[in-house]
């Protein structure tokens, strides 16, 4: 488990598991295109925090499951408040994936 997740209570794993098992569910990697391309959970979806804005074209239905992660837990936070913020009713932050334990893709 992650530092920021000892304090947030996140477990990036758990969350995973609810993404696979949630209808029409969308698993949002908010790092950089580099950090996802070093490694990634399969079937994630890489749009960057500075381009979070390109949720609402790709998505625009605001009660889309959205599952956020980046490494740690900070910007994917950052991410799931915007998209709040913006109508989104279905977000979770589901932590950083330096706690994840699963397959990676790269």
């Amino acid at each position: 488990m992650g530092l920021f997740s000892l304090f947030t209570g996140t477990d990036i794993n758990k969350g995973v598991e609810e993404w696979q098992s949630t209808e029409n569910a969308v698993l949002l990697d908010v790092r950089s295109p580099s950090e996802y391309q070093q490694g990634h959970i399969p079937g994630s979806i890489n749009i960057p925090l500075d381009s979070i804005q390109q949720v609402m074209k790709k998505y625009p239905k605001k009660e889309t499951p959205l599952f956020v992660h980046c490494l740690s837990g900070g910007r994917s936070g950052k991410a799931v408040s915007f998209l709040k913020h913006e109508g989104y009713t279905n977000v979770k932050n589901i932590g950083g994936i330096n706690g994840y334990t699963g397959k990676v893709e790269r």
